[in-house]
């Protein structure tokens, strides 16, 4: 029982695996991080990380390196296709909903679990996992072998343990593609999340490093396949293509894209086993999500600080299962809400007009109720 001495063997050097890293090493555990990237790094991305996400940050000790990397949103606004304010939802007395550019998350959990005692491999690239009774086998890209007292799978969406666990998943296109972009940021723009809806498609902006950038995902619905993955380049014109019909400030601000990455979205199952003897999952490996709650981070740094802090209360086999016990019931509910986002955000004539007027009324009314129906999202604290 405990971490205290215990080799952790970490595979993926994002977010889940470097605060899972820092969370272990905390408690006692000699961990190590196999990054398959010849440097940790992580270009071209917003984050939103609402309180949920931060408390596990503070609780990590390292809140305040992430508030000086992040700035802070008020509200959020949903928009009409034409630039109209429908709704605004303020944040204040919600706990602290942070912007922040990937980056810059990576670097504070960089730093955290390298001054925690974390050992960071670079370069070294998994090329195949093998469950035993006792714990796994880790075959490496250069022909070494690793057989870790625990390993820890936090490899993403192509991640090399997950199917020793549950098989190959076979996920399905949603019909949607995802364009994100990064833009100087326009004097005046608010620090807060604008959310611009039209038929079939959407768009989500939000300032980042003081207000210096403006990051950019624009959501459109179509029947060809794009390839799944974050790094796919993509075509300006057609993304303005995509989104001409909307106005407002949305124009301007692709006018001025002149970088993009294109990726195709597909749904994912969250996995049905988490454990195995001396192995577990957490982020997306476990539970891929699709973008429309900004919760991909925030359920991997709930994932982290539930592994490490149950492992380390109870022996292992009783804290793997007590770890997915804890954790797969919420994140199937996440997945499940951000799925049902894409679908408001995208609906068309006279259920839209009814949708819209409904929030306007809202607006006027009662603009926090909205936002109370994530209370059990935004509210919940793993470290507690």
């Amino acid at each position: 029982m405990g971490l205290n001495g215990r080799d952790v063997t970490v595979v993926g050097g994002g977010v889940a695996g470097l605060a899972a890293a820092r969370a272990l090493a905390l408690r006692g555990a000699r961990v190590t991080v196999l990054e398959q990237a010849p440097a940790i790094s992580e270009v071209g991305a917003g984050l939103q990380v609402s309180p949920n996400g931060g408390r596990v940050i503070e609780a990590l000790g390292l809140g305040e390196a992430f508030r000086a990397a992040s700035g802070e949103s008020a509200a959020v606004v949903l928009r009409d296709a034409a630039g109209r304010r429908v709704l605004r939802m303020p944040l204040a007395g919600r706990g602290r909903f942070a912007l922040v550019h990937r980056a810059d998350l990576i670097a504070v959990l960089e730093r955290g679990a390298r001054e925690a005692g974390v050992t960071i491999e670079l370069g070294a690239r998994v090329e195949a996992v093998t469950l035993g009774e006792r714990g796994a086998t880790v075959r490496m890209a250069d022909g070494g072998e690793l057989r870790p007292a625990l390993l820890v799978g936090a490899d993403g969406l192509h991640s090399r343990v997950r199917p020793e666990l549950v098989g190959e998943a076979r996920p399905r296109f949603t019909g949607q593609v995802a364009w994100r972009a990064l833009i100087p940021c326009p004097e005046g723009v608010a620090a807060e999340a604008q959310v611009f809806m039209g038929p079939g498609r959407h768009l989500v902006a939000y300032p980042l490093r003081g207000g210096t950038l403006l990051n950019i995902v624009a959501v459109e619905e179509r029947a060809e396949w794009a390839e799944e993955g974050w790094h796919n380049a993509g075509d300006p014109e057609e993304m303005r293509a995509a989104f001409r019909a909307f106005g407002g400030p949305v124009r301007e601000w692709l006018g001025a894209v002149e970088r993009c990455m294109l990726w195709g979205l597909f749904r994912h199952p969250v996995a049905g086993r988490w454990h195995a003897p001396g192995v577990a999952i957490l982020g997306d490996a476990a539970h891929p999500t699709l973008p429309f709650l900004a919760q991909g981070a925030c359920m991997a740094l709930e994932d982290a600080w539930t592994l490490a802090a149950l492992l380390d209360a109870r022996a292992d086999d009783a804290a793997l299962a007590a770890y997915q016990a804890a954790r797969r019931p919420r994140t199937r509910r996440i997945v499940e809400a951000a799925t049902a986002n894409a679908r408001n955000y995208h609906l068309r004539g006279a259920r839209a007009a009814v949708a819209h007027a409904a929030l306007r009324a809202a607006d006027r009314l009662a603009p926090g109720a909205v936002l109370g129906r994530f209370d059990w999202l935004y509210g919940h604290d793993v470290t507690a």
